[in-house]
């Protein structure tokens, strides 16, 4: 497969005319990595604005004792870059991002992709989006980590992430939310109970996404039905 026919992949080029495409292809590299490999580290420097094309990344940091702290999960056609300016050259990574799966990268020389596209007003309402999207993402975390409970944290993963929450061991999700095992099972028991969800074979089905949703938002409804 061709550079431009992977860069068409990716639903932030859309917008862009094949000559556009080729300028892209012509200051990019793509490269597969294999799972359990690092992308970066946090403070590494960067000087290229990487997209995940296909695979699957986890975002973390590691605390002072040496913990893994999990922040989020990057899937297939996203940016992987954390941006806090389209002035510098570089990029500066805050986290670490491990590969959790067999994954395609493509990198673009971040200070010609200024020259090229950033400084001509192109691609920057695309870049908006995307870093709104980051900051809302970061909101979410710190929601999860300071302000939901137990319960809230499961829920938020069922309604923002069932697909993963499924693919995942009990032990691993719960290595996530940062809560005992234990717990999950009491908490997954208890939505069942509620009818909130459905557990079949170990497969989480919702079949109340607004009472779900509720437990998370503080709207009430969850406080009506324990």
């Amino acid at each position: 497969m061709t550079v431009q026919k992977i860069i068409r992949k990716i639903s932030f080029f859309n917008n862009l005319s094949d000559e556009q495409i080729n300028i892209i292809a012509s200051i990019s590299t793509v490269s597969k990595q294999p799972n359990k490999s690092i992308l970066y580290y946090e403070s590494d420097i960067n000087k290229n604005l990487l997209f995940l094309v296909e695979g699957l990344i986890k975002i973390y940091k590691v605390d002072k004792f040496n913990n893994e702290i999990f922040l989020y999960h990057i899937y297939k056609n996203s940016m992987i870059s954390e941006l806090t300016s389209t002035n510098n050259k570089e990029i500066y990574c805050f986290s670490n991002a491990e590969f959790i799966e067999d994954s395609i990268v493509l990198s673009i020389n971040f200070e010609k992709f200024q020259e090229y596209f950033l400084s001509k007003n192109i691609l920057t309402m695309e870049l908006l989006e995307v870093l709104l999207n980051k900051t809302h993402q970061l909101q979410c975390i710190v929601n999860r980590e300071l302000v939901f409970d137990a319960t809230a944290k499961v829920a938020f993963m069922l309604s923002q992430d069932l697909e993963m929450f499924n693919r995942l061991k009990r032990q691993e999700v719960s290595f996530m939310l940062h809560i005992q095992p234990e717990t999950l099972s009491r908490v997954l028991k208890r939505l069942s109970r509620n009818e909130i969800i459905q557990v079949d074979l170990g497969t989480v089905k919702i079949t109340n996404n607004e009472a779900l949703v509720s437990i998370f938002r503080g709207i009430g409804i969850w406080n009506q039905i324990q």
